[in-house]
């Protein structure tokens, strides 16, 4: 029985509001207190000015007053300010923490479902946004407060002023409405069009050698920019809005406060206010019909919705479900797997495999391109979840198991290895737990990268943007990261194929010692590979063609058609694992991997139809969790 996912959790002001509410209610209050001594200062200044018109002693304490109201103001909005800037900051360092623990702790297939360069957008600027609501929220209420108390001003002075500024009110409200809704939804537009060229960009740089040897970055760089033309116009269409909103408040505002005026100056000649009360209903005017403030929060608040409503299907992703259980204390790492399979978007992955792999060992994963060899490694460290079936890890479900415990258990290397941290030392002890430095050079030692690092210029210390690292370098650093984490599981999802075969042959030895204390699933491209592997799993468009010892296999000629063995027609097997590489046991060159490291798939002649990946960054990138 699994426990009930966590509830979404959305990303609106409220929910945001409580992370710092004394922040909140000190930038509030300073708010208000900053409108309630603008709203006060007409006051003052009209009873001070009538005091000076109608002669007599100079009114200083009405001087002092306004002084005073006009420091509080000043100073409370500054308050307003520094408060505003800094809540702003925390609330979205918390919001895009939230966010990206969501998408880490979901199943990598659902949390990858959204493009990368979309997903970067998402937890960079449109966290930004949506965490300025409830600091918007907050100032908007002093934006509010100033027009409605200037009203309540004239009221108060002389209700025929009051009635003047009501007559243009409802043309006020509705230039708000429509400017707040076209801002609503020229801002989400915009914010659609950004993602896409973020998305773009991601897939050029992620792709930057393939575009660089096919000489077609003029393309990539008119695909990249083609979206330029929609973002122009919906930011022209942003600016348009602006624009007439302003356009549309430098007619009316004018004409409100010369209605007021006119009104007023009548209403002084025929005895009813005086100077004073004239210039503070002038003032009030301008506070009333001043609605820049007002106008620039509800565009932000707008923007703030448009945001949160990008970041609500990600904090609503739910985590791998799980029963609290752990792996079995000193378990030996025996794998299971009944009736697995795995669908995406109509396809299947993997069908019906049955499969029991004796702890200790090493199972070689071996078929075609597409035939789901990676998404067979996933399953069996619960990157990945099946759709049907069950993975046990000695006799407990993975998905019985918090994450928490099950991950210390399981080490991932990838052909193309994500390279966390500051120095080459921070990458190789980076995982489930820091791994201190003896670890981290037995690691490099193992996978044969201790060699090169040795050639930095600071060693282990050298920071990553100071290393050149080829593509075999950065595999053997993710290999150095696997062996510098032991567990009872090791599996390495084509992280060979960049090595060449001497440094091949080292860390296969490497994986050999570690036989009765870890059960070791290789990917394999390479017919070596296959030979030294316990036994081998041979996958065919998802299902399982046959399972067994290489040596039993190789009588099969379709299996020795997957090695491509183009050089070597003999029906006997390779060299037992034991037995030094040599060259009577060769690899298919002229195949996919590195330049200096042929890797070898498909078969001879014509390449097998590849099937759709399920999202190779769940496969690359979920390794740093």
């Amino acid at each position: 029985m699994r426990l009930k996912p966590r509830p979404a959790t959305p990303s609106g002001a409220r929910q945001l509001a409580r992370r710092h509410p004394a922040a909140l209610l000190a930038l509030l209050l300073c708010s208000i207190g900053g409108a309630l001594a603008a709203l006060a200062l007409p006051a003052a200044l009209g009873h001070t000015v009538g005091r000076l018109v109608d002669g007599g002693p100079v009114p200083w304490a009405g001087l002092l007053l306004c002084a005073v109201l006009i420091l509080a103001e000043t100073g409370l909005d500054a308050c307003s300010a520094v408060l505003g800037t800094s809540t702003t900051a925390r609330l979205t360092a918390h919001l895009r923490t939230r966010t990206t623990a969501r998408v880490l702790a979901a199943e990598p297939r659902r949390a990858l479902a959204v493009p990368t360069g979309d997903l970067t957008a998402r937890l960079t600027a449109r966290t930004a946004d949506a965490a300025a609501a409830p600091v918007t929220a907050a100032g908007a209420v002093s934006g509010v407060l100033l027009p409605v108390g200037a009203v309540i001003g004239l009221f108060l002075i002389d209700p025929w002023t009051a009635a003047a500024f009501l007559l243009g009110a409802p043309l006020l409200i509705a230039l708000l409405h429509t400017f707040t809704r076209r801002t609503a939804d020229a801002g989400a537009d915009y914010q659609r069009a950004q993602s896409v060229i973020a998305h773009r960009l991601t897939e050029a740089l992620e792709g930057a050698d393939t575009i660089r040897a096919a000489r077609t970055g003029a393309r990539e760089y008119r695909r990249i920019l083609e979206p330029l033309t929609t973002l122009a116009a919906h930011g022209r269409r942003t600016w348009t809005v602006y624009g007439r909103a302003a356009g549309q408040s430098a007619l009316l505002l004018p004409l409100l406060m010369l209605l007021v005026l006119a009104v007023g100056g009548l209403r002084l000649d025929a005895g009813a206010i005086g100077v004073g009360e004239l210039v503070a209903a002038s003032r009030y005017a301008a506070l009333a019909v001043g609605i820049g403030a007002l106008t620039g929060a509800l565009g932000a608040l707008a923007r703030s919705r448009a945001a949160a409503r990008t970041l609500d299907p990600l904090l609503a992703l739910d985590p791998l479900p799980h029963q609290g259980l752990g792996p079995v204390p000193g378990g030996p790492g025996h794998l299971e797997l009944r009736g697995v399979g795995v669908v995406q978007e109509g396809r299947d992955l993997l069908t019906g495999v049955h499969l029991t792999v004796p702890g200790g060992t090493s199972l070689a994963v071996v078929g075609r391109s597409g035939s789901g060899k990676s998404v067979f490694a996933a399953v069996v460290g619960r990157l990945l979840d099946p759709d049907t079936g069950t993975v046990l890890l000695d006799g407990v479900p993975l998905a019985a198991m918090d994450p928490a415990l099950l991950r210390p258990e399981v080490a991932y290397a990838f052909a193309r290895p994500a390279l966390p941290g500051t120095t080459v030392e921070d990458t190789i002890a980076f995982g489930p737990w820091t791994a201190g430095p003896d670890a981290v050079r037995d690691g490099a030692r193992a996978a044969r990268a201790d060699g090169f690092v040795g050639l930095l210029p600071y060693g282990y210390a050298t920071p990553l943007t100071e290393a050149p690292l080829s593509g075999g370098e950065r595999q053997r650093l993710g290999l150095a990261r696997a062996f510098a984490h032991p567990g009872r599981l090791l599996i390495l999802d084509d992280a060979l194929s960049g090595l060449d075969t001497v440094t091949e042959h080292h860390v296969r030895r490497a994986l050999d010692e570690r036989a009765g204390r870890a059960t070791r699933v290789i990917v394999a491209h390479r017919l070596s590979s296959a030979a030294r592997a316990d036994r081998v799993l041979w996958l065919e468009d998802g299902r399982v063609r046959a399972t067994g010892p290489h040596e039993e296999l190789w009588a099969d000629p379709e299996y020795r058609a997957v090695f491509r063995m183009e050089a070597m027609e003999a029906t006997e097997p390779a060299e037992p694992p034991d037995a030094p590489e040599a060259p009577d046991a060769p690899e298919a060159p002229g195949t996919s991997g590195t330049p200096d490291s042929p890797g070898t798939s498909g078969t001879p002649g014509a390449p097998a139809p590849p099937l759709p990946r399920p999202h190779p960054e769940a496969m690359h990138g979920a390794e740093a969790r």
